[in-house]
């Protein structure tokens, strides 16, 4: 697959290739969604808790005695039956983390950047650099590319006035490679990568380098 290469003044200055195995793969919906699910299980933090009958205070005696009283027999006013009590079945806390295999991780990108490729929402640049971090260049910079939703910008190696300039935009992210993930793909309209970050998506997905590695494990 090959798609335009474009300077930050929104001009095709040539082409450049994406990988068919990592933008042009058949999509997996249900591989997506379990990596979907998985990201927001583990950014839960479960820290709710609620106190049992023994971790409430008060109740060390019996609040009246056994017999003779008319009255139900209680052996504590902090029962869960009473106000202030303990909770019965309440939550804790736990941990929400799942697991999921390396090899279907990165099939749920591959699925993910293979989505974005086949609605011609990739965009790519020769480079992206900013001298000033200023929001209105990177407003002027979007209308220049025709990207007319949401944005996700994809970056190899830190820029600080690039970061900055995107801060401010509620519609636009910015994010490094290293910390690609299913649901920003799917979150936003249009990728936006300068030509060093995709050469490092090919590196780390691209599905002949996965199985070299897989049999430099073997070995």
């Amino acid at each position: 697959m090959r798609v335009p290469l474009r300077n930050m003044a929104g001009q095709t200055v040539g082409e450049v290739e994406l990988r068919d195995d990592v933008f042009a793969v058949p999509v997996n919906d249900a591989v997506m969604h379990q990596a979907l699910v998985r990201q927001r299980a583990n950014a839960r933090l479960g820290t709710v808790n609620t106190k049992t009958r023994s971790e409430v205070s008060g109740g060390g005696r019996k609040p009246w005695r056994q017999k003779g009283t008319s009255r139900a027999r209680q052996g504590s006013i902090r029962a869960p039956h009473w106000k202030g009590g303990g909770v019965v079945f309440g939550p804790h806390p736990r941990s929400y983390e799942q697991k999921m295999p390396r090899k279907m991780r990165r099939l749920a990108l591959r699925s993910a950047l293979s989505v974005k490729a086949a609605e011609a929402h990739v965009v790519v640049l020769d480079q992206l650099s900013m001298e000033a971090p200023k929001t209105k260049e990177m407003v002027a910079l979007l209308g220049r590319l025709a990207v007319d939703g949401t944005a996700l910008i994809l970056l190899h190696e830190p820029a600080f006035a690039v970061e900055q300039a995107a801060s401010n935009l509620p519609q636009v992210k910015t994010l490094r490679t290293c910390s690609l993930n299913v649901a920003d793909l799917l979150g936003y309209d249009y990728l936006i990568m300068p030509q060093a970050a995709v050469d490092a998506v090919h590196q780390h997905l691209g599905q002949a380098v996965e199985a070299a590695a897989g049999v430099a494990a073997g070995q």
